[in-house]
C-alpha cells in the first residue's frame, strides 16, 4: 500500500479538525425576514450595476458597509460590529440565525485596533493619508470576514500547496534569496489557487509576516504605527515582483490536482487510506468541479455582460443621445444600437470559443493527485530562470512593435466608426465598453482553463487575434481598475441611496419587531 507524505497527513488531520468542529452553542443573531428580503433585492440590484467575482463579494461588501460607517460616524466610532453584521446577513452575505452573539464582540476589537490605527495616521500628508485610510479599511475587511466566515477549507490547502510545491520550485540565474523564493511561492499560491485579489494578498502576507497583527495588544500596535508605510510599501514591492509573473504560471499550471483533492477529502476524510477506490473518487470530484466552474463562467459572463450592458444603456439615454441631439445634431439610431449591442455579442463570442478540457485532462489530474499525495522516490520540478535582458536596440523594436499594433488596432476601429458617421463622443464611449469587454473575456477565457494541468498550444489565427486585442486588453485592464470610481451608477449608489435605503430597512425591522411585541401583548 503507497505512503502517504507527511504533508498529506498533516492535511487530513486538519480536514478532520475542521469537518468535525461543532458551531458554537448560545444565542445567535437574528434579523427580521422581510427586512432581509427588501436588503438582499437592492444587494442583487447593486451587483449588476458593479460586478465582482463571487468569491469577493462578502468581503468588498464589508468594506463598503465599513468605510460608510467609519466616515459618517467621525465623532463615536463605537459599537459598528452589530449594525455591520446585521446588514451583512440581511444582504445574503451571511447565514440568519447562525453567526454567535459572541462574535459582536470579537467584530469590534477588530474595528476598533483598525480605528485606532487610522487615528495614529491622521499627521500624515493628504493624500498618503487617504491611501493609507482604504488600505487599513481593506485589511479590515479581510479580518472580519475571516472571523464570521473562516476560510478554513482553503487555508488547509494553501498551507498543503505551498509545503509541497516549494521543494520542487528550482531556481536558476536568480539572485533571490530562499525568503524571497517562499514569498513568491505563497503569493502565487494565494492567486492561482485562491484567486484571492490585491487587498486579500495583502492582509494574508502582512499576517503571514506578522502572525501578531491579529492580536489587539497595545504594545504591539504602537510598536507598528512608525511602521505601517514602510510595511505597506515593502508588501506592495513582494506583491509587484518582476518574477511573481512565473511563480503564478506554474502554481497556476497546477492547482487543479489541489483543489480537487480538497473536494474529496472534504466528502471522505478517510478516502486516502482506500487506494483501490481512490481513482474513482478523484474523478467524481473533478467531474463535478467542472460541473460548477462551467456554470460559474456562465454567470460570470452573463453578470459582467450585464453589469457593462445596463451601465451602457443608461450612459447612453444620460448622454450619449442628447450629445447627438443637441450638440452634434445628428442622431443615427442604427450607431446607437451597434454602440450598445455589439459590446455583448463580443463577450458571446469570447465565451462561445471556450473550449472544454480534453478526455484525457481527467486522467492526468488523477496522476497528479497520486504524485502529491504519497511519497515517492522522485519529485517533479519546476524550474524559473531570469530570462537575458535584451539589449536597448531590441527593446526599443519590441516596443515600436507593440505601439504600432496599439496605433493599428484602436485606428481601425476609430476608422470604421468614423466611416458610420459616429460622433467623437459615441466613438469614445465605443471603444471604453469594448476594451473592458475584452479584459472580462480575458479573465473568464483564463478562468475556464482552471481544471486544465495541460500546456496551452495556441493555434496562428488565435496568435494574431490575441496580438491586436492586446491593446484592448491593457486599456479595458487600466479602465476596470478606475471602474469602481468612475462608475457615475455606483457612486450615486454609495453617496445618494445607500444611507437612506439602510436607514428605511432598520426602520422596517423596528417597526415589524414593535408590531410583533404588541401582538404578544394582546394574546
Amino acid at each position: 500500500m503507497p505512503i502517504l507524505s507527511q504533508p498529506t497527513e498533516e492535511l487530513i488531520q486538519e480536514f478532520k479538525r475542521f469537518i468535525l468542529t461543532k458551531p458554537e452553542e448560545g444565542s445567535t443573531i437574528h434579523v427580521d425576514y422581510i427586512a432581509s428580503k427588501v436588503a438582499s433585492f437592492y444587494e442583487r440590484i447593486r451587483k449588476i450595476l458593479d460586478y465582482q467575482e463571487e468569491h469577493l463579494l462578502r468581503k468588498n461588501a464589508i468594506d463598503r458597509m465599513l468605510k460608510r460607517r467609519l466616515i459618517l460616524q467621525t465623532n463615536n466610532k463605537g459599537g459598528m460590529a452589530e449594525s455591520l453584521i446585521c446588514e451583512l446577513i440581511r444582504a445574503g452575505y451571511l447565514p440568519n440565525d447562525a453567526i454567535p452573539e459572541s462574535e459582536i464582540g470579537a467584530v469590534e476589537l477588530i474595528i476598533s485596533k483598525y480605528v485606532f490605527l487610522i487615528d495614529a495616521s491622521a499627521d500624515l500628508p493628504q493624500k498618503q493619508r487617504e491611501g493609507t485610510f482604504n488600505w487599513l479599511i481593506s485589511l479590515a475587511s479581510c479580518e472580519i470576514e475571516e472571523k464570521l466566515a473562516p476560510p478554513h477549507k482553503d487555508q488547509a490547502l494553501a498551507d498543503y500547496m505551498y509545503a509541497v510545491i516549494k521543494e520542487r520550485i528550482v531556481l536558476r540565474n536568480t539572485n533571490l534569496n530562499q525568503d524571497e523564493k517562499d514569498t513568491q511561492v505563497f503569493i502565487a499560491i494565494q492567486k492561482a489557487l485562491l484567486r484571492t485579489d490585491r487587498a486579500l494578498l495583502n492582509y494574508r502576507l502582512l499576517k503571514w509576516h506578522y502572525p501578531e497583527w491579529t492580536q489587539t495588544d497595545q504594545q504591539f500596535l504602537t510598536e507598528i504605527i512608525p511602521q505601517i508605510a514602510s510595511i505597506k510599501l515593502a508588501l506592495s514591492q513582494k506583491i509587484d515582483h518582476p518574477l511573481g509573473p512565473k511563480f503564478f504560471k506554474i502554481c497556476n499550471q497546477y492547482n487543479t490536482p489541489y483543489l480537487v483533492l480538497g473536494d474529496v477529502l472534504l466528502e471522505n476524510s478517510d478516502a486516502l487510506n482506500q487506494p483501490e477506490r481512490l481513482e474513482d473518487l478523484i474523478k467524481e470530484a473533478y467531474q463535478e468541479r467542472y460541473k460548477r466552474s462551467k456554470n460559474k463562467l456562465r454567470r460570470a459572463a452573463v453578470l459582467s455582460t450585464l453589469s457593462i450592458f445596463v451601465t451602457k444603456i443608461l450612459l447612453a439615454l444620460a448622454i450619449e443621445v442628447p450629445f447627438d441631439l443637441y450638440i452634434a445634431h445628428q442622431l443615427i439610431l442604427l450607431n446607437l444600437g451597434i454602440n450598445i449591442l455589439f459590446p455583448p455579442l463580443l463577450m458571446f463570442l469570447i465565451v462561445k470559443s471556450i473550449k472544454p478540457p480534453k478526455e484525457e485532462n481527467a486522467q492526468k489530474v488523477v496522476l497528479e493527485v497520486m504524485k502529491i499525495t504519497y511519497q515517492t522516490k522522485t519529485q517533479d520540478q519546476y524550474e524559473i530562470k531570469t530570462v537575458v535582458e535584451r539589449n536597448v536596440f531590441l527593446r526599443g523594436i519590441i516596443n515600436l512593435f507593440y505601439l504600432i499594433t496599439f496605433l493599428v488596432t484602436f485606428g481601425l476601429i476609430i476608422w470604421a466608426l468614423d466611416k458610420l458617421n459616429f460622433s467623437w463622443l459615441s466613438m469614445v464611449i465605443f471603444l471604453v465598453f469594448i476594451s473592458l469587454i475584452c479584459f472580462a473575456g480575458l479573465r473568464i477565457r483564463q478562468r475556464s482553463k482552471e481544471l486544465s494541468v495541460e500546456k496551452e498550444k495556441e493555434s496562428g489565427w488565435v496568435f494574431w487575434i490575441e496580438l491586436f486585442a492586446l491593446p484592448l486588453v491593457r486599456v479595458g485592464k487600466w479602465l476596470s481598475n478606475q471602474w469602481t470610481r468612475f462608475n457615475i451608477l455606483v457612486v450615486i449608489f454609495d453617496l445618494i441611496l445607500e444611507v437612506p435605503f439602510q436607514i428605511f430597512v432598520q426602520f422596517l425591522e423596528n417597526w415589524r419587531r414593535f408590531l410583533k411585541e404588541k401582538k404578544e401583548e394582546i394574546q
